[in-house]
């Protein structure tokens, strides 16, 4: 079916449009992907998802699509974790290399994919730059206690051009969603992923039932798979697409912040987590609850396969 009868669909304003199957979603996205579509036809896809918003059912058929086209890290000996890494820092310091970095320490393999999306903050790339771990564009299976980052462009180039539109539009559009949800992975992998926005928790945890997927999801850092250092997100555990477990939110005021950078640039970050690492500042006490929260879904995980 030509893109141009999913439009008519999905594009007939906020009260009007209707949502797509997920094999019509799996089929336009693969379009959108192999870029047999033109720009004019991208451009109207991205405003008319922008108004409409995605479904659980859209979204499943757009990783549909993205699974068979992408570069995928080869099975190794244990469970991966895979963190997406979309956000960066606005006014809080992005931890997400603190989080993988406390993860290897307890031995599990880490996978952290993404892409600066804007011009104005400060992304996990540039903080692991700062830490040695420099972006990789070859896929091997992850040994115990390895931190990987593969830019979205090694993974698909489909994928990068669509999260690009965003500079031209100043729109955020579904492929920003869909990195949030997206596992490269072929074997055992557990994704960590997050949500800026109440009302996205729930349209997440779906669609991550609806592919089977296994994750924890939780309210993000500005956006960034990581718990606030200051207090605990709310967090949800989902194994083979079930609800495992879900943690409600810290409630009430706060005894005591943690000592964070004053500022978020890329070197102090990266200094501040080396200072943790070593033991010279403490690990905030929301991140090591997730790091907790993660390793015992991974258990939960191998001892059900």
């Amino acid at each position: 079916m030509a893109i141009g009868m999913y439009l008519r669909e999905i594009g007939r304003g906020k009260d009007g449009a209707r949502g797509l199957s997920r094999a019509q979603a799996t089929d336009l996205w693969g379009q959108l992907l192999d870029g047999a579509v033109s720009d004019l036809e991208i451009g109207a896809f991205c405003l008319a998802m922008r108004v409409k918003g995605e479904t659980p059912e859209e979204m499943a058929g757009f990783l549909d699509a993205t699974a068979p086209r992408l570069h995928t890290l080869p099975k190794g000996d244990k469970t991966v974790v895979v963190i997406p890494s979309y956000n960066g820092a606005r006014k809080i310091p992005v931890l997400t290399p603190l989080l993988a970095l406390l993860l290897a320490r307890e031995g599990h393999p880490v996978m952290i994919h993404g892409t600066p999306t804007e011009n104005s903050r400060v992304f996990t790339a540039e903080v692991l730059d700062q830490l040695g771990i420099h972006a990789r564009s070859t896929f091997a299976p992850l040994t115990s206690g390895e931190v990987a980052f593969f830019p979205t462009a090694t993974l698909s180039t489909g994928l990068q051009r669509l999260l690009e539109v965003r500079r031209v539009v100043n729109l955020r559009n579904s492929a920003h969603s869909l990195v949030k949800l997206m596992n490269p992975c072929a074997g055992p992998s557990l994704l960590v992923t997050s949500y800026t926005h109440p009302e996205y928790a729930q349209s997440m945890a779906a669609t991550l039932q609806l592919v089977q997927a296994n994750a924890l999801l939780l309210r993000g850092t500005e956006g960034e798979a990581v718990a606030d250092a200051r207090r605990m997100p709310k967090m949800q555990g989902i194994v083979a697409g079930e609800n495992i477990f879900s943690q409600e939110a810290q409630s009430g005021s706060l005894g005591s912040l943690p000592a964070l950078p004053a500022g978020i640039d890329a070197p102090g970050t990266a200094a501040y987590i080396r200072a943790v690492m070593d033991g010279a500042q403490p690990v905030p006490a929301p991140i090591t609850q997730q790091v907790i929260e993660i390793s015992k879904l991974i258990s939960r995980m191998e001892s059900a396969a």
